[in-house]
């Protein structure tokens, strides 16, 4: 009965209070904090460390975050058109696995940086690092599904983590789905809620000007005079 319930508020309540303060959050920071509303940039420190990672890191993150969204929230019918489960799961763990490779060397360049270059750390807040880690240990559980999903490749616990991302997004949750999935894959679950819990408050915040860079493919095109 514990189990349950504690299934229940883990996997079927604090997804929703997580996005909640994501959501809010990120809007009263954005209302009163703009000029907090940055990623606190260290490029003028070790700065080719921080070039090669942060690319890294970046390209193999939006891989991974798009392939998540569309792999998980894609409606079976449109899938099975194309993939059966199997396929599905196997694309997902070829693509998936090596983005995240990318992402994770890049992300221990970066955190290596943070914690062993004296001046960076000193110019480095707490929420930093906290970022760093949480981001690191995400992905680190994300390439640990990799092995234990191929054990089974009929893709039925892919299609139940989909079915049960599906829910969460549509109001309608179903925690029962995953209460018996390894402890990987509710690990890599609940992680995923924390860091968006944790994002308002932080420099992941910044996240959300992404969406702005697409104004930047149509803007006016900039006219630089030497002097």
């Amino acid at each position: 009965m514990e189990q349950n319930l504690m299934n229940t508020l883990l996997f079927g309540v604090y997804p929703y209070i997580c996005l909640t303060i994501w959501l809010l959050g990120s809007l009263i920071r954005f209302d009163r904090e703009q000029y907090t509303w940055k990623s606190d940039s260290s490029q003028l420190l070790r700065r080719r460390m921080l070039r090669m990672g942060s690319n890294m890191f970046h390209f193999g993150i939006l891989i991974v975050v798009i392939g998540h969204f569309v792999g998980f929230l894609t409606p079976h019918w449109l899938v099975s058109a194309f993939l059966n489960a199997s396929q599905h799961q196997l694309l997902a763990m070829a693509g998936g696995g090596a983005a995240g490779i990318v992402a994770i060397i890049g992300l221990t360049m970066l955190l290596y940086r943070r914690l062993f270059d004296s001046r960076v750390r000193i110019n480095s807040a707490h929420a930093d690092m906290l970022v760093l880690v949480l981001l690191w240990v995400q992905l680190a559980l994300g390439l640990l599904t990799v092995p234990m999903s191929m054990q089974h490749m009929d893709g039925a616990m892919f299609e139940t983590l989909s079915d049960y991302i599906k829910g969460i997004v549509t109001f309608n949750p179903s925690p029962a789905l995953i209460a018996g999935a390894p402890l990987v894959y509710k690990a890599h679950i609940a992680l995923g809620f924390t860091i968006f819990l944790v994002a308002p408050f932080t420099r992941l915040a910044h996240i959300w000007s992404g969406w702005a860079t697409v104004g930047y493919l149509f803007r006016p095109r900039q006219i630089v005079r030497r002097r």
